[in-house]
């Protein structure tokens, strides 16, 4: 029986080295000469530090493009206020990892919705669905492309 499944997955190298690009394009601009600005990650959270909002700001702004020039996509963020102390101005961004369970429900519920003849179940942090065709699997796969999900999916493990 044909099935795949449906994860939301960041490719933890491919972040690492955003992060890397961003500390050394932070460390050679005019802007931010002498304000000691960095990024640090420390497992799935980015810790932004610099000398104001404005920097942070502008941080985010190189994140946005260093990350989505890695193909990884930035609906996967979940950030925090900005904190300021002292003369510091620090911001933790989460890397959201998996499907949580509220949002994979919400899938499961939209597949069965549309009257699909395919099976959708619920396996941790992914959903493996299954069916007697090859065409409805790949009818689910592009009607969650399009479907309005606040997660970005991927879509692995396709067995014939």
């Amino acid at each position: 029986m044909p099935s795949f499944d449906v994860v939301s997955d960041v490719d933890k190298h491919e972040l690492m080295n955003a992060v890397d690009q961003i500390n050394r394009e932070v460390s050679s601009r005019f802007d931010f000469k002498g304000s000691d600005a960095k990024v640090e990650l420390k497992d799935s959270v980015m810790n932004f530090e610099a000398q104001s909002d404005f920097q942070l700001k502008q941080m985010r702004d190189i994140m946005v493009n260093k990350l989505t020039k890695r193909g990884i996509d930035t609906r996967c963020l979940d950030r925090s206020n900005v904190e300021e102390r002292g003369l510091r101005a620090y911001q933790a961004i989460t890397v959201k990892q998996g499907i949580d369970t509220e949002t994979a429900k919400k899938i499961v519920k939209l597949i069965k919705s549309n009257k699909f003849k395919v099976q959708a179940a619920i396996q941790s942090e992914q959903i493996r669905i299954s069916g007697k065709k090859r065409d409805d699997l790949q009818a689910v796969i592009a009607f969650l492309k399009d479907a309005d999900i606040e997660h970005p999916l991927q879509f692995t493990n396709f067995r014939n």
